[in-house]
């Protein structure tokens, strides 16, 4: 690579980190990815820092922590939020500076009203361009995000359902031709492109085509390793959450089908993905591309017994996939362990790539030197995710997690810890258990430390600081 390279930026909505074929650990059959795991880098301990799409995205773009500009809850669910200002510091600008082209496809959710092109990209390609293209070709078929209209106000209608148009008409494969034709188009020019291509799927809904529903018969599907939960010791929200939902009663055999449909769901996305990742090798560009792939968060799709993401800061959330591929000046087929945030880390990694020095308003590190194999000695030794509550109330969450523990601030019930090495799927709140009360008083600490030094105004003041500190709750 002797220019600056493109760069092809692909986020997935709600992928759990271990259902993709290259973990191992579920069916998920997603050759495409596995062989773009094979070719790059994996970031085995990769977290996100806050498992909720609009602060997900709006920090992403701004580099910062949401907390550090207001931005906690998604602005379309109901509560008045703040939501990244258009004139606020966004690295695609940046990229102005090595005069890239850019693009930005599909899945938005920064802004209520101000689409990417106030944030630096040039071209733009909307889900209401789908929606829109949809509603014309398929008159018969009237869905809104996913859902049938006439169902919208049924909660089972989230549990999804085959989507009847053919495949190359769904969003995932409609998305993708957008995406290849972007990438023809900005070939013919000698200019770098930098894509941003942002799948929907496969969040819930699951609406995956028959093509591959076919592939995952429910009968067959082992269950989640934390479906056992008992939530004994647990923060009482969580138990809330399946009453909310109306699944509280709900057996392996009925969440079955659902997996199967997530299953099917994310093997269609990686489909879609491959057909991008070929048009890149076929126009020749694979030496000058750095391509990655992440996801905003995951989804507990009835790990733990319960759905979607919310009040919950388990492993199922915010442990995130994270491949990043690089051309060969990189070393490639490497499986990386540092504790890494996707959505903070990347930016100034992309900057750096391009040969911008990432300014100081970031809070992520550079990932360049891990991609080069260089140890680095005062890399992070662990990952802080936040949640602030929404959906069904506000609910405040401060996550710290290490290789071996987890510690959860719910500072409106009981806290939790988990021994990851003897309860991996974190069944059992050990919270109270004195064996541990020295671990969990220096993860205390720490937590306080880097919420402080981020500009996390939650832990401002001496009454949560006693709280977080000292411990000082009922």
């Amino acid at each position: 690579m002797d220019r600056t390279p493109n760069i092809l930026y692909i986020m997935v909505d709600q992928q759990r980190y271990d259902c993709l074929g290259f973990s191992q650990k579920y069916p998920v059959k997603t050759p495409h990815l596995d062989q773009l795991a094979a070719e790059g880098v994996v970031f085995s301990n990769a977290y996100t820092h806050i498992p909720l799409c609009c602060p997900a995205r709006q920090s992403f773009l701004h580099g910062r922590r949401p907390e550090t500009f207001g931005a906690l809850w998604n602005y379309d669910l109901g509560l008045k939020t703040l939501t990244l200002d258009p004139k606020a510091y966004a690295w695609p600008r940046e990229l102005k500076k090595k005069d890239y082209q850019t693009a930005y496809l599909g899945k938005w959710h920064v802004h209520p009203i101000c689409d990417p092109t106030h944030f630096g990209y040039d071209d733009y390609v909307s889900e209401a361009d789908y929606a829109n293209y949809r509603t014309q070709k398929y008159p018969e078929y009237k869905y809104m995000d996913g859902i049938k209209i006439e169902e919208s106000d049924s909660l089972s209608s989230w549990f999804g359902s085959p989507d009847p148009v053919p495949l190359e008409d769904t969003r995932t494969h409609w998305l993708a031709q957008k995406a290849m034709k972007t990438i023809e188009r900005y070939a013919k020019s000698r200019k770098p492109w930098h894509i941003n291509l942002e799948f929907t799927e496969p969040h819930l809904p699951y609406r995956p085509n028959e093509k591959f529903v076919q592939r995952y018969r429910p009968e067959t599907l082992q269950k989640w390793g934390s479906f056992q939960e008992t939530f004994v010791n647990k923060p009482y929200i969580q138990r809330q959450q399946l009453v909310s939902w109306g699944i509280e009663g709900f057996t392996w055999e009925e969440w079955a089908p659902i997996v199967a449909h997530y299953y099917a769901m994310i093997s269609q996305v990686d489909e879609a993905i491959g057909q991008v990742l070929q048009t890149v090798k076929r126009l020749g560009l694979e030496e000058d591309t750095v391509i990655i792939f992440t996801s905003d968060h995951g989804d507990m799709c009835g790990a733990h017994r319960m759905i979607d993401k919310h009040y919950v800061l388990y492993d199922d959330v915010v442990k995130v996939p994270l491949i990043v591929k690089a051309p060969k000046s990189f070393k490639g087929g490497v499986m990386c362990e540092a504790f890494i945030y996707n959505l903070l880390d990347i930016s100034p990694t992309i900057l750096e790539l391009c040969g911008i020095e990432p300014p100081a308003i970031h809070q992520g590190r550079s990932l360049v030197p891990l991609l080069k194999g260089e140890k680095i000695s005062d890399w992070r030794k662990e990952v802080v995710s936040t949640y602030n509550g929404q959906q069904f109330g506000l609910y405040t969450q401060r996550m710290i997690r290490t290789a071996d523990w987890k510690y959860i601030w719910n500072t409106t019930d009981v806290d939790e810890f988990y021994d990851l090495k003897e309860d991996p799927n974190e069944l059992n709140n050990a919270i109270d258990d004195e064996r541990y009360l020295p671990i969990i008083q220096q993860l205390r600490t720490r937590l306080y430390t880097i919420l402080l030094e981020e500009g996390d105004t939650l832990v401002d003041n001496h009454w949560m600081k006693a709280q977080l500190i000292e411990g000082r709750k009922l």
